[in-house]
């Protein structure tokens, strides 16, 4: 295992430069008279936020503002494929028994998500418990090292499935057995041989797997703001499925079904296009700033809970991934990788504690076999007992407002969840020996 380097985000002046005059020779297209967001990014939006990145937004500032992180390389071997250079976020907690936290972003994400949870999980009080906080960039995203090889995790990903169908259950085999493999060590390698999880998103996948691969002897418990689980079968989960029938439900959680209809009709595009032929996305992504902007503004708008989104936070965001070390088009490249694996089974049980956080804007809420019914037959009390039947879920949590990204959109809700999960009085206290947080 090498040694932990300290590391610090400096972009050269000539990158900065081509930038600028990729930003001068951008061609917007027409658009639709009315269509807001029915046909995707508006173009009164995309152009707002062109102008900004071009005149008044400065990148060094907020460069400056994310060197203030923890921030570290280290390089991991990685069976096949060699050594990887891993970016993360590492920050410990003051507190004598603060508790190991691995934290893990998915797409369109990256480790500017921990930044707001980051002083809160690792604040010390006798009210609450404390975190040491790891969060890594997965490979191919920010400064992680990508990966130029044909099928990176395609031999020997975890045995998972999803929800959502046969195409978006080969995108959760993205991040599996190589990468959980991959993150453990990196856990490891600080001194972190116990630790808890936290993930939504396709981090979720990775986490769970991890908790499935590494737990209990590494992995002590696992908490989730997407909360999803695997189909019922009639031979598998006969009793859930029977629900999934019969069963009377809220309105809002016919809501919550009708939502998730609504985007695996429509909002499944990008899936689709980067599971089958990222490298001819790639080149739009590689080549064109304002083709990057678009991409991802449209899932930072249309996945969050009406968050106020600044021009300048949206654009250190997509910033992150104009300069990121392996370019833009690495991050979606993992997706085709997976989706033609071939090994299509389901999610692994795991026997550490779980806790479930539902926000009420995640845009996937109900199981799969529910889709195809009426929205009555669809809620997440049923994805809760989905989850039940293949985890041993110790915390549930539903909040009124917040979306996919709970850790940017509500930190303060998501740690109060984590401390009533792992505090004193909490269904996961002293999970980690020795650590209890206090």
């Amino acid at each position: 295992m090498s040694v932990e380097q300290s590391f610090k985000i400096s972009i050269p002046d000539d990158a900065l430069a081509l930038l600028s005059r990729k930003l001068e020779d951008t061609r917007l297209p027409d658009e639709v008279n009315a269509a807001e967001w029915a046909y995707g990014a508006p173009l009164a939006d995309i152009r707002r936020l062109v102008g900004r990145w071009k005149n008044g937004f400065d990148w060094r500032t907020h460069e400056r503002e994310l060197n203030a992180l923890p921030m570290f390389t280290r390089t991991i071997t990685v069976d096949g494929f060699g050594e990887l250079s891993v970016h993360y976020v590492h920050q410990r907690s003051s507190a004598k028994g603060a508790i190991p936290l691995l934290f893990v972003h998915g797409w369109p994400g990256s480790f500017l998500e921990v930044t707001k949870v980051l002083p809160l999980l690792t604040a010390v009080s006798a009210d609450h418990p404390s975190f040491h906080v790891v969060a890594p960039s997965l490979p191919g995203y920010a400064w992680s090292e990508g990966v130029l090889e044909k099928g990176f995790h395609a031999k020997h990903y975890a045995e998972v499935s999803c929800i959502f169908g046969p195409v978006i259950v080969a995108l959760v085999r993205l991040w599996l057995y190589r990468q959980t493999k991959l993150f453990n060590k990196l856990m490891i390698s600080l001194g972190y041989t116990e630790y808890v999880t936290q993930a939504g998103d396709l981090g979720y996948v990775l986490t769970l797997t991890t908790a499935s691969l590494y737990g209990p002897k590494h992995v002590k418990a696992s908490h989730t703001n997407m909360p999803i689980g695997e189909p019922p079968k009639l031979f598998g989960n006969p009793i859930v499925l029977l629900k999934c029938f019969i069963m009377s439900f809220t309105s809002r959680e016919r809501e919550a079904a009708a939502a998730a209809q609504s985007h695996l009709r429509n909002g499944m595009g990008y899936f689709a296009e980067q599971s089958t032929k990222p490298q001819t996305l790639g080149f739009s992504l590689a080549d064109s700033p304002v083709g990057l902007l678009a991409w991802i503004y449209e899932k930072l708008v249309t996945l969050t809970d009406a968050y106020p989104w600044t021009d300048d936070e949206v654009l250190t965001w997509v910033s992150i991934y104009w300069f990121s070390r392996a370019g833009p088009a690495a991050s979606i490249g993992i997706y085709y990788e997976l989706a033609h694996s071939g090994e299509l089974t389901s999610f692994p049980k795991t026997t550490v504690p779980v806790g479930l956080s539902f926000f009420p804007k995640e845009p996937i809420r109900s199981p799969k076999v529910c889709v195809h019914m009426p929205s009555s037959r669809c809620s997440r009390l049923t994805n809760g007992s989905l989850l039940r039947a293949q985890a041993k879920v110790v915390f549930e949590s539903e909040h009124e407002v917040g979306g996919h990204f709970a850790a940017y959109e509500q930190p303060e809700a998501l740690v109060s969840d984590l401390r009533k999960m792992f505090g004193k009085s909490g269904p996961a206290v002293g999970v980690v020996p020795g650590c209890t947080g206090y």
